[in-house]
C-alpha cells in the first residue's frame, strides 16, 4: 500500500505536559494494521471527543492522538471478504478515536467487525447527523418501546434536551407520537425543541427535587436522562408504576443519591445504556431503524457543519456546554 499524506486534528503532550491541538498531515503507516481502510467523508464532535482532544488521560492514554468516535465514509481497501471497495460505511464507538486514529482524520483503519454498512434510506451525511449521539438517543428510545411503553401510557420525560443525545431523543419519540417533556438550562432554546416537537419544555430547577423525600408525585411513563445527578434522582423518583428510565451520561454529576422505594414500590426500572460495545447485530437494527420509520423529518435542522480548520473552537465551545444539536465534521468534498 502506498504511504498516502492525509489531514487530521493532531493531538499532542508536551514535555511539560501540556497539550496541544492542530491540524497536521498523517501517513497511512501511522494507521493501525487492521483490515479495512476507510476515507472519512464525514464525522461529528462529542462531548467524549472533546475530553480526548485536551488529554483527558481517563480516555485517551497514549499521545499524539487523533480522536473522532464516529465517522461514515467509503471503504479504500479491504483485506476482509466482508467489505469491498466503494462500500459506504458507518462505524462508531470501540476504540475508534480514543485507543486508534480517529474521524478528524481524512483515513482510518478499522477491524472490520466493527464496521456496519450503511442502511439504505441514510446518506453518509445524514447518518453523522445521528453519530454516536442519535445512536445512543435510538438505544434510548429502544429501550422504552421495548419496556411496552406507548405513546398513549403518559408523558416521556427527557433531560439535556438541546444537547446532541437530548434533542435527536425528542424528535424520535415526538416522531413516534409520544407526548414529550424536555428539561433545559436554555430557556432561549424553548423555539427549537417545540420544532424537535417537545410538548412541554421545563427548566432544570422545575426538573430537581429538594425536598428530601423518597417518592414523588408519579408523572412520567419513561425517562431518558442524559446528564445524572440530581435530576435523573429527581426523575427515578417521579417514574409511574411499571415505568423506565434510561441513563446514558453523567454531565451534572456521576453521583446518584436515591433510595430502592422506586424500584420495590412502583416497579421502575432503570436502564443503562453503553453504546461504546453494543453488539454488531443490535447496531444493525438501531442504524436500520433510524434509516426507515425512526427517522425524522427535521434532521438537518440539528446539523452545524464544519470543516477541520472550525473543528479546534468547536472543541472549546462543546467543553463550555455552547453547543446545540449536532456538529458535523466534513473531511472529504
Amino acid at each position: 500500500m502506498t504511504d498516502i499524506q492525509f489531514q487530521a486534528l493532531v493531538v499532542s503532550e508536551t514535555p511539560d505536559n501540556v497539550f496541544k491541538r492542530e491540524i497536521a498531515k498523517r501517513s497511512f503507516s501511522d494507521l493501525p494494521d487492521f483490515d479495512v481502510l476507510i476515507a472519512v467523508h464525514f464525522s461529528s464532535l462529542n462531548y467524549k471527543d472533546a475530553l480526548s482532544a485536551t488529554g483527558n488521560k481517563a480516555v485517551t492514554r497514549r499521545f499524539p492522538h487523533t480522536p473522532g468516535i464516529d465517522v461514515a465514509g467509503i471503504v479504500t481497501e479491504s483485506r476482509s471478504e466482508d467489505f469491498r471497495s466503494g462500500d459506504k460505511v458507518i462505524v462508531t464507538s470501540y476504540d475508534l478515536g480514543t485507543k486508534i486514529p480517529g474521524g478528524f482524520g481524512q483515513y482510518i483503519k478499522v477491524p472490520a467487525a466493527w464496521i456496519v454498512r450503511l442502511p439504505e434510506g441514510l446518506t453518509l451525511f445524514e447518518s453523522m447527523i445521528f453519530g454516536t449521539a442519535g445512536f445512543t438517543a435510538a438505544q434510548s428510545v429502544w429501550k422504552i418501546v421495548e419496556h411496552g411503553v406507548k405513546p398513549e401510557d403518559g408523558k416521556i420525560l427527557v433531560s439535556g434536551a438541546t444537547g446532541g443525545v437530548g434533542s435527536i431523543s425528542v424528535s424520535i419519540l415526538s416522531h413516534l407520537g409520544y407526548e414529550v417533556t424536555a428539561i433545559t438550562g436554555k430557556p432561549h432554546e424553548q423555539p427549537l425543541l417545540e420544532k424537535l416537537g417537545a410538548k412541554n419544555i421545563i427548566s432544570r430547577k422545575e426538573a430537581t427535587d429538594t425536598t428530601g423525600r423518597l417518592l414523588l408525585r408519579e408523572k412520567w411513563a419513561g425517562v431518558i436522562d442524559t446528564v445524572g445527578g440530581d435530576i435523573l434522582a429527581t426523575a427515578i423518583k417521579s417514574t409511574r408504576y411499571g415505568g423506565i428510565v434510561t441513563c446514558c451520561g453523567n454531565v451534572a454529576s456521576p453521583d446518584l443519591i436515591t433510595s430502592v422505594y422506586p424500584f420495590i414500590l412502583r416497579g421502575v426500572t432503570l436502564s443503562g445504556i453503553d453504546s461504546a460495545n453494543c453488539p454488531l447485530p443490535v447496531r444493525r437494527t438501531i442504524w436500520s431503524k433510524l434509516a426507515t420509520d425512526w427517522k425524522i423529518d427535521n434532521l438537518e435542522m440539528l446539523a452545524n457543519v464544519i470543516n477541520l480548520d472550525q473543528l479546534n473552537s468547536e472543541i472549546d465551545k462543546i467543553l463550555e456546554g455552547k453547543v446545540k444539536g449536532r456538529t458535523v465534521v466534513q473531511l472529504h468534498p
